[in-house]
């Protein structure tokens, strides 16, 4: 094992993301294949974010040391929305992979569309006959091959826990070496290489339903993403929501601060407080009507936590 190339050209918490513009024009990643030079952009809608110090250390940390960030926490907390803030903060294309229970780490790199190549074969395609045809990169490899000509990305590996246990280990040479060749063909090989500012920035999100491979630990930064400690954290998150009503911003806090001490199944999180207020905010709902939990569904997902807050808040 040898020490980790450090970098220290980029840093997340020195970015003043609240006077970044409302949009700005970044690297298309749908850009299929990924341009060697010049490559097209398209305009970006700035990420409503707040992260705290703790959060911005640990980007920076993930950066510095060029390992994936994995980010534990409730559902809703916000893990996946960072990817999208730390994209736009830092002007640089977003690769997404959403995992299902049936995605595989190779994916991740790149497909290899076999079935089509033996049917343009059958009727005597040309194309047929160059296998580069018929490869597509996946988020990852597009991420190390932009890298191979110059550019960076930021890579959001989302839920990851929903795949099969390989998926993990399958990924660990990869994330470590960022480099990979394409077995159908050696005329397709990518890699970082020594250039420490050029490594994919990797988010790996994780809902906890299933433990990871201790291997896989090994090679990431970890953060847990807490629930906001407090009603002033909870109104600055609202404030950058552009949640404009004051008011019933906090009593909608003071609501949700409330479910979360009840013995709930699932407690609300932030995303469920972000739709709950929002769409309160659009229909006019009256504060004081608040405590009887108007348009419930959006906070609780399951009926033994919905009996269960009515009547909590019906005995106060």
């Amino acid at each position: 094992m040898s020490k980790r190339a450090i970098d220290t050209s980029t840093w997340f918490s020195q970015v003043a993301y609240d006077q970044l513009p409302a949009m700005r024009e970044i690297e298309d990643p749908d850009i299929d294949p990924v341009p060697e030079t010049n490559p097209s952009t398209k305009t970006v809608l700035k990420e409503l974010y707040l992260p705290d110090d703790k959060l911005k250390e640990a980007v920076d940390l993930a950066i510095a040391l060029g390992r994936p960030l994995l980010l534990q926490g409730e559902p809703g907390c916000g893990k996946t929305r960072l990817a999208y803030a730390v994209a736009y903060a830092l002007g640089l294309p977003l690769e997404t992979s959403y995992i299902k229970s049936t995605s595989r780490a190779q994916d991740l790199l790149y497909t290899y569309d076999a079935v089509n190549r033996l049917y343009d074969a059958q009727i005597g395609a040309e194309q047929s006959k160059d296998v580069k045809q018929y490869i597509r990169l996946g988020p990852l490899g597009r991420a190390i091959a932009r890298a191979q000509y110059g550019r960076r990305s930021v890579v959001l590996i989302d839920e990851i826990d929903k795949a099969d246990l390989d998926f993990p280990n399958d990924l660990l040479w990869e994330l470590d070496r960022l480099e990979f060749r394409v077995t159908e063909t050696s005329e397709m090989h990518y890699t970082v290489g020594d250039h420490p500012a050029l490594r994919p920035i990797v988010f790996v999100t994780h809902n906890e339903e299933k433990a990871l491979p201790a291997a896989f630990l090994r090679r990431c930064i970890f953060h847990y993403v807490e629930f906001p400690d407090s009603e002033e954290r909870l109104q600055q998150v609202l404030a950058t929501q552009q949640v404009k009503n004051a008011d019933l911003s906090r009593k909608a806090i003071e609501v949700i601060l409330e479910l979360r001490q009840l013995d709930l199944s699932k407690k609300p999180g932030l995303s469920e407080l972000l739709d709950w207020v929002g769409y309160l905010e659009a229909v006019k709902k009256p504060i004081e009507e608040l405590d009887l939990l108007p348009s419930i569904g959006a906070l609780l997902k399951q009926e033994g936590d919905r009996q269960r807050a009515i009547e909590a808040l019906a005995k106060r």
